[in-house]
């Protein structure tokens, strides 16, 4: 995972390019024993955390279980299966939510670091909750599934599992079983510094591909620290040098290190899905152009449903961060601007997607659409960081003016003609918070992110993605008709505008098109992380 570099103080302002920036962690779980028999193991492990709630931080427990392959073949994917992560908060942090909702709905986020030996990969292990009551009195439990990504090591030798950050998204409930904030609140959980084997959950042993003999692992090659990172390689010797040398030829460490692959929830790998994302003559990219895959879920209240955002491209020219240092230098202001655009088929355009309600409750209607990019997409960061504790805060606003365009519709199976200009008449909108700085309707989605080193960024940031949530206004729509002069502009409004539609977008990983990265990008500069939708 990437997110923002650590700021270091040098003027009252600065301003740090931050194209792509690196958040490593060093992994050092205790290995045990290989087993050779083959066969599955079942990993259940309790682990210590402490959460970050309105009330403070709090212990809670992370109870973690799944099955992993005993033994693997270097070179050939796996996939740990019936994960479950159950999630047991104190009572006072029961507390801080039984004024506000009766009920919970829960989706987690578990960071999970992969290591062999000194090549490391990340992936994140996302399940969903059913709804739970609040009890009157004792902890509250959320026990969520969900389907994890694949992980194929490169070479044979031990490879571990361990259990990092971990990010509860809660939708509160009313008592009558109606979402009251679908998204109330992010509950942010660090692994606790006594946790047995810093959070091991598994070992599984890689067999070397008996087709490709050869694959034992060789020594990273030290990487270079991006600037103003705040780390620095060791002083190398002469030996040290002709080592890196001989390793060059045999390739780059992360040719070696274990790559993970996410999955739709059908388990199916999701790349060969995907629409094109890239750039091209007709729009070039820069030293600080990123592209990625988003996509999610709009509700439509009046339908008592929800029409999935297909997979999309984002074209992103990403801003400079710019660091306002506090007057006593102990931390700054951060705020960073950058600018986007949606691209299908060389247009500002989704892909077309299709939803299917019952319209006034009994007539199956199903609808082709398409969102049209209308104006600029800005993407405005700002938070604060601690040059002490090194924690920093962050919240980034997306706004973007986007037309629903619809381009087929059926009524009970029956096709009514819409013609070529049935549209929304003007942009979605969503409530501004600034609406003097940001005028005219538009689309707002708000993500937020905290990061602890050494642990990994939780929540939303531009470069690594993550969920991204707001509410929208459909507006009435106008020039659905075609040829035979039967005007259907009131049955949409009647059956689909209006206000209060919960939107969540999850955004990938960006792929920095002019720094290629092999864990980031494909081999042509198409973004590697293929997001899947969450409720």
């Amino acid at each position: 995972m990437r997110g923002h570099r650590a700021a270091t103080p040098r003027l009252p302002r600065v301003h740090a390019r931050t194209a792509v920036i690196g958040a490593f962690v060093v992994l050092a779980a205790m290995v045990p024993a290989a087993v050779s028999a083959p066969g599955t193991q079942e990993a259940d492990v309790a682990l210590p955390y402490v959460c970050r709630l309105p009330s403070g931080e709090l212990p809670a427990t992370v109870r973690v279980t799944a099955d992993f392959p005993t033994a693997a073949t270097a070179g050939s994917p796996f996939t740990p299966a019936d994960v479950t992560t159950t999630v047991e908060l104190p009572a006072e942090a029961v507390a801080d939510l039984t004024g506000q909702a009766a009920g919970v709905t829960a989706v987690t986020r578990l960071g999970v670091g992969i290591a062999q030996g000194t090549s490391v990969a990340e992936a994140t292990w996302r399940g969903t909750a059913r709804p739970a009551a609040l009890p009157a009195s004792g902890p509250l439990t959320l026990t969520a599934t969900g389907a994890v990504p694949s992980v194929t090591a490169r070479a044979d030798g031990a490879l571990t599992f361990s259990a990092r950050a971990l990010a509860l998204d809660l939708a509160l409930d009313t008592s009558d079983g109606t979402a009251a904030d679908p998204a109330a609140l992010t509950v942010e959980c660090a692994l606790a510094e006594d946790a047995p084997e810093r959070g091991l959950l598994a070992a599984v042993l890689i067999e070397p591909d008996p087709a490709h003999p050869g694959t034992t692992p060789t020594p990273p090659v030290p990487s270079t620290p991006a600037p103003g990172s705040g780390t620095s390689a060791a002083p190398q010797s002469p030996d040290d040098q002709d080592d890196q040398g001989e390793q060059g030829e045999q390739g780059d460490q992360e040719d070696r290190a274990p790559t993970v692959t996410e999955r739709d929830p059908q388990g199916a790998a999701a790349r060969p899905e995907a629409p094109p994302c890239r750039y091209d003559e007709q729009h070039p990219s820069t030293s600080a152009s990123l592209n990625a895959y988003i996509t999610g879920y709009a509700n439509v209240r009046k339908l008592g449903g929800a029409s999935l955002i297909p997979l999309s491209c984002a074209l992103i020219e990403q801003g400079p961060t710019d660091i306002e240092v506090f007057p006593d230098f102990t931390g700054g202001y951060l705020t960073q601007h950058s600018e986007g655009t949606l691209r299908y088929q060389g247009e500002p355009r989704t892909p077309p997607f299709q939803a299917t309600f019952l319209t006034f409750g009994f007539a199956p209607t199903k609808a082709t659409m398409v969102l049209e990019q209308t104006g600029p997409m800005t993407m405005d960061g700002s938070g604060e960081t601690s040059f002490i504790t090194l924690f920093t805060k962050m919240e980034t606003r997306i706004r973007v003016p986007l037309v629903l365009r619809v381009t087929a519709l059926e009524v009970n199976g029956t096709p009514l003609d819409v013609g070529d200009d049935c549209r929304t008449r003007g942009p979605l909108r969503s409530p501004e918070p600034e609406p003097a700085k940001f005028p005219g309707d538009h689309l707002v989605l708000t993500g937020r992110s905290s990061h602890q080193p050494p642990d990994l960024p939780v929540g939303y940031l531009l470069s690594s993605g993550g969920p991204l949530t707001g509410e929208v206004t459909i507006p009435a729509f106008t020039g659905c008709g075609g040829s035979g002069g039967e005007n259907i502009d009131r049955l949409l409004t009647a059956s689909v505008s209006g206000p209060g539609n919960y939107v969540k977008q999850m955004q990938g990983q960006t792929c920095a098109v002019q720094v290629f990265n092999p864990d980031q990008c494909t081999e042509d500069l198409q973004p590697l992380v293929i997001p899947v939708p969450e409720r």
